[in-house]
């Protein structure tokens, strides 16, 4: 197969169903001078390459106990991309994959989001490594003066947007349409969909959009500062805990004498994306409010158990919590989130809990998509709660990143999970519907529960459980009353 830079050889699935490219470089390897560079062109090479084997995870100093991957190991050298298409596949529909980890760790080699199950529904599936942490997201005033948008930061964001150039230069080769791209991604992932159809950068290079669990028009966390704050902020970091902040002595330092400060107690550090006045001209939710992001289909949702299943949150000490959380609004909060029981507190707890984690941010995507995107949104709740598995309890019911088997028919590859019949069925069905809206923009299809669009008149969301249904919001009056706190 010849791609940018050369020829490559790839492998089939044990079904000889589709053929899988592993490890293929789309980028530079961002090393030397090129650390904190925006994705150069990818340098070529001679013969044919092997293609059969994930390329090594980005550096990163997150540390999630299931995250398993696959691949040689951690490295500054880790702008590849993997590529499964269904063998003959002829202009088939592309889904792209951003995997989460908070912008500080994962990888394309996981287990869970191996592209081979969903390939075998007629589409051509695409993941990508892009740059985390301090490599991905550092900003310095001298990265601002070398760079010829004045810009530094969101190099992590620029490499996703890099692989998505790359699908549309070269996967008409695979038997893919260049035309029919459909970016999606899990928290991190979902910010970074929520974010390319932000960027005008990106504009033009997917034409459907999918978020499981997240948007980048809110965070509950530190939200993305200017390029001056964050310049202001990076520096100091960087002479606390390299004793200099000087670019060329920065970009000396090995890989692992960064991670080592990134993870100690001393120095611990967490970066992300900036308002860069480049890839981000102006904060996410403001390009939304003026409709200048992508106008695309959009399908996003999160889980019922986002938040976790502890709270600590009780009917003596609610009235206080509702307090501290809202000052002056406790009444507004309390007939939303009832606590007048311990039971009642702790489930409204947890829920308030997910709701500031991450489904409020992803239900402002989504309403910022239905007021200026002018395109079918459609709205998702993951209800099945889990078996339990090697790294969560059963207790933990559907948590954050739990719907990534199902929608790429991967259970079986969950270390420790005993699946019951609901969950392959929930799966199949999942997969038909994520594949479904790939192909037309709409999830809807034979045999499946029909999904409505979501909107003014009707703001329906498909509950994805042991019956899939889809029924009105119930819950809308909660985002609203946390809209108008947080929407400002």
């Amino acid at each position: 197969m010849k791609v940018e830079g050369g020829k490559v050889a790839g492998t089939l699935t044990e079904d000889g169903k589709v053929a899988m490219f592993l490890g293929i470089p789309f980028a530079a390897p961002p090393v030397g001078e090129l650390r904190w560079k925006a994705p150069q062109p990818v340098v070529a090479w001679t013969g044919v390459r092997p293609a059969k084997e994930f390329g090594s995870h980005c550096m990163q100093a997150a540390a999630y106990g299931d995250m398993i991957f696959r691949d040689p190991g951690e490295s500054e050298d880790c702008l590849t991309l993997n590529v499964w298409a269904p063998v003959k596949a002829k202009k088939l529909p592309v889904m792209v994959w951003i995997y989460g980890g908070g912008y500080q760790g994962g990888g394309t080699s996981e287990g869970r989001q191996d592209g081979q199950y969903l390939a075998h529904r007629g589409v051509i599936v695409v993941s990508m490594n892009y740059r985390l942490g301090i490599w991905g997201f550092m900003v310095h005033p001298e990265l601002t003066a070398e760079s010829p948008q004045h810009a530094s930061g969101n190099y992590g964001l620029m490499d996703q947007s890099a692989a998505l150039q790359w699908v549309k230069k070269n996967i008409e080769a695979f038997g893919g349409d260049p035309e029919n791209v459909t970016l999606f991604g899990e928290s991190a992932g979902s910010f970074s969909v929520s974010t390319q159809m932000a960027s005008p950068v990106s504009q033009g290079l997917f034409q459907k959009a999918i978020g499981e669990s997240g948007g980048a028009l809110y965070s509950s966390g530190p939200g993305a500062k200017t390029r001056g704050e964050r310049e202001t902020i990076d520096t100091a970091y960087a002479e606390k805990a390299f004793g200099t902040s000087k670019l060329a002595d920065l970009r000396k330092l090995t890989g692992n004498q960064l991670k080592a400060a990134i993870m100690s107690k001393e120095t611990p550090g967490r970066f992300g994306p900036d308002v860069d006045g480049y890839f981000l001209p102006e904060s996410v939710a403001s390009i939304y409010k003026a409709g200048k992001q992508a106008h695309v289909p959009l399908l996003a949702g999160w889980n019922a158990d986002e938040g976790g299943t502890q709270a600590k949150v009780y009917a003596v000490t609610y009235l206080k919590f509702a307090g501290k959380e809202f000052p002056g609004k406790e009444k507004e909060f309390i007939a939303l989130y009832p606590g007048g029981r311990d039971i009642t507190a702790l489930v409204s707890g947890n829920e308030y809990a997910a709701d500031k984690f991450i489904a409020y941010s992803t239900w402002r995507w989504l309403e910022g998509q239905v007021l200026t995107g002018g395109k079918p949104v459609y709205r998702y709740h993951f209800e099945l709660g889990s078996p339990g598995d090697k790294y969560h309890l059963e207790s933990a019911g559907a948590f954050h990143s739990d719907e990534i088997n199902y929608v790429f028919g991967t259970l079986a590859l969950r270390p420790g999970a005993v699946w019951r019949p609901v969950d392959w069925v929930l799966s199949e069905k999942m997969g038909e519907y994520w594949t479904n809206f790939a192909k037309t923009g709409d999830p809807n299809g034979d045999g499946l529960a029909k999904w409505p669009v979501y909107g003014p008149g009707d703001w329906t969301v498909m509950h994805l459980g042991e019956r899939s249904i889809a029924q009105p919001d119930e819950l809308r009056a909660r985002y609203l009353f946390l809209d108008s706190v947080w929407g400002k």
